[in-house]
């Protein structure tokens, strides 16, 4: 399984039910690399997106304790456990989780490889994703060159769990 996420240099990922930036070559990177994948988020991930709808050509799972929630084109899951059954129809690898904060954090222990791309700017947030680079289970396996888009640097990360 993976975790698909752009963090800033505090690990930060979100503020107020937001990305932090957006940056055109990472969403169509993100885009590439989902489509015709499972992506699993949570409810807030899901109502962040425009108009609150699904990702096209991808298998949504939403994690949500709302158990009166209805979503068209979107697998809604309650629990966990519940989660964990329902990405057992799927291959590991063509499993994406997107987010946000509290679904990373469940998810992380059954992950092995993590696509960030990494900003060098620091955002006002209040979410975040666990540190990899001070997770001793985790490690660099490809980085690519800094990229800019106005002022802003970042790169591509593939973290593998070792």
């Amino acid at each position: 399984m993976n975790i698909i996420a752009a963090v800033d240099s505090n690990w930060a990922i979100g503020y107020k039910n937001d990305l932090l930036v957006r940056i055109p070559n990472d969403q169509k990177w993100f885009q590439k690399v989902t489509t015709g994948k499972v992506v699993v988020m949570g409810r807030k991930t899901l109502e962040s997106f425009p108009n609150g709808i699904p990702l096209k050509n991808r298998t949504n799972i939403v994690l949500t304790g709302d158990k009166s929630l209805k979503v068209k084109d979107a697998v809604l899951v309650h629990s966990v456990d519940e989660l964990l059954e329902e990405l057992g129809n799927y291959p590991s690898e063509d499993i994406y989780v997107i987010g946000g904060e509290s679904v990373f954090e469940a998810l992380l222990p059954y992950c092995d490889t993590a696509h960030i791309t990494k900003i060098d700017y620091e955002y006002q947030a209040d979410r975040h994703l666990p540190n990899l680079d001070k997770l001793p289970d985790w490690r660099v396996e490809e980085e690519s060159e800094e990229q800019t888009y106005f002022d802003l640097e970042y790169t591509f990360v593939k973290y593998v769990r070792r």
